[in-house]
């Protein structure tokens, strides 16, 4: 008789214990930024979330995806540039999910396949570029591989918000010489402000000239005045025509 209680005792234990761990397990949670891809024997069935919700026991299942967004650092590419440069190029994309079945469904590995898409793009974008463009219009290449990986990896679910190349590394003898390049250049635009300086003051001069010439006595009466400038306390008064003229030679 007693061994019959206990028998009983430990199948009343299983039918309490066996449907309340079912039941445990068939509650799923999902956070604000999580989205559960449903399956039902092998089927897709859906997406659920954020919050609770339940699965049937055996028959579904979840895969849970996180959408927020990622940070993907692309490894430094061996690149030929459009004009035969040999660089080194790398790069980080930012994507999320915007599709979590399509993340599940079309594509394997969504977070490897956004890679390699993204490092052949970087390799083709820089192969069909100049260095020069490289180095001075870093926003045109990122926004080229923007769209080139956002359009790869949309039917994936996959929504890429930005794309920027971090660091180009160029061999050391071409180093020297883009900062020879530079000096060059400083060199020349220097020389073609002292230039624009001479030729402004060259037009002066010849402003002056014109009007003292115009007026010899003019011009004798101010060597007259440099002569009487260097004695000692020496007053030099300027009568009003004097003064008319170095306002017109000023004007000029």
């Amino acid at each position: 008789m007693e061994g019959i209680l206990i028998n009983l005792f430990f199948s009343g234990l299983g039918f309490v214990i066996v449907p309340l761990l079912l039941l445990l397990w068939a509650i799923r949670i999902a956070r604000e930024y999580e989205r559960g891809v449903i399956f039902r024997l092998g089927r897709l069935m859906g997406v659920r979330g954020p919050g609770i919700f339940f699965l049937i026991p055996i028959l579904e299942s979840m895969v849970k995806i996180d959408l927020r967004v990622v940070t993907l650092d692309v490894p430094a590419q061996d690149v030929i540039t459009k004009d035969n440069i040999p660089v080194k190029v790398d790069a980080v994309l930012y994507f999320r999910v915007s599709d979590p079945a399509k993340s599940i469904v079309e594509v394997e590995d969504y977070m490897q396949a956004t890679a390699q898409i993204a490092q052949t793009s970087l390799r083709g974008v820089a192969g069909t570029t100049t260095l020069d463009e490289i180095l001075s219009e870093r926003a045109k290449i990122n926004s080229q591989l923007h769209k080139i990986i956002d359009s790869a990896t949309d039917p994936w679910g996959i929504k890429v918000t930005a794309v920027e190349v971090k660091h180009v590394e160029i061999p050391e003898a071409m180093q020297r010489a883009i900062a020879k390049q530079a000096e060059a250049e400083r060199v020349r635009r220097a020389k073609i402000i002292l230039a624009e300086g001479e030729f402004q003051a060259s037009k002066k001069l010849r402003d002056a000239g014109k009007v003292l010439s115009a007026t010899p006595i003019t011009l004798r009466y101010l060597e007259t005045l440099s002569e009487a400038a260097k004695e000692p306390n020496t007053t030099i008064i300027f009568p009003a025509e004097m003064l008319g003229l170095f306002k017109k030679l000023g004007g000029k």
